[in-house]
């Protein structure tokens, strides 16, 4: 019993991932994502019956020798999985969960959950500097659920324009 929960739980993670890649298919790269709900899980039995051809599983791991759009379903799958972990999740809730799926700390960005004057942040963006572009993920209640996209690295060598905090935890 055991087994098939974590299968279809794999599973149902896969299933999330490639959907998210879809959306960012057909949304020009960037991807929105309303937080999940139980209802969007289903048997993979249920899968298989419902597609007459088989579909590409995104990667189940950080695959460092691909680009980062063939990286970006994974990069999405951690973060919804940090969502749905904890809607009222913060800057270090996704950078901790990108750090423990492999993806490289030093090369990250985020900026704060607090204003200036100390005010929760409406949104908060973190980003990954991977094979020279950057993934880039937005969550808050001002961004209307999670959003992400991959986007060429600024001239900085950075991802993010402004100021952003410091990862030292």
């Amino acid at each position: 019993m055991a087994a098939r929960v974590g299968t279809v739980a794999v599973l149902a993670l896969a299933g999330l991932a490639l959907a998210v890649g879809a959306c960012g298919c057909a949304a020009g790269g960037s991807a929105h994502v309303e937080s999940p709900t139980p209802s969007a899980v289903t048997d993979a039995s249920d899968e298989r019956s419902a597609t007459a051809s088989p579909t590409p599983v995104a990667p189940a791991t950080l695959s460092p020798h691909l680009s980062a759009a063939e990286n970006l379903a994974f990069f999405d799958a951690v973060n919804l999985g940090v969502v749905s972990a904890n809607a009222d999740a913060g800057g270090r809730d996704f950078i901790d969960a990108l750090v423990a799926a492999g993806f490289d700390r030093a090369q990250m960005q985020v900026t704060a959950d607090r204003t200036t004057v100390d005010l929760a942040a409406d949104s908060v963006q973190f980003s990954v500097l991977f094979q020279g572009e950057c993934l880039v993920g937005q969550y808050g209640p001002a961004s209307g659920g999670y959003h992400s996209a991959v986007r060429p690295a600024l001239g900085t060598g950075r991802c993010l324009v402004g100021q952003t905090r410091p990862i030292d935890w």
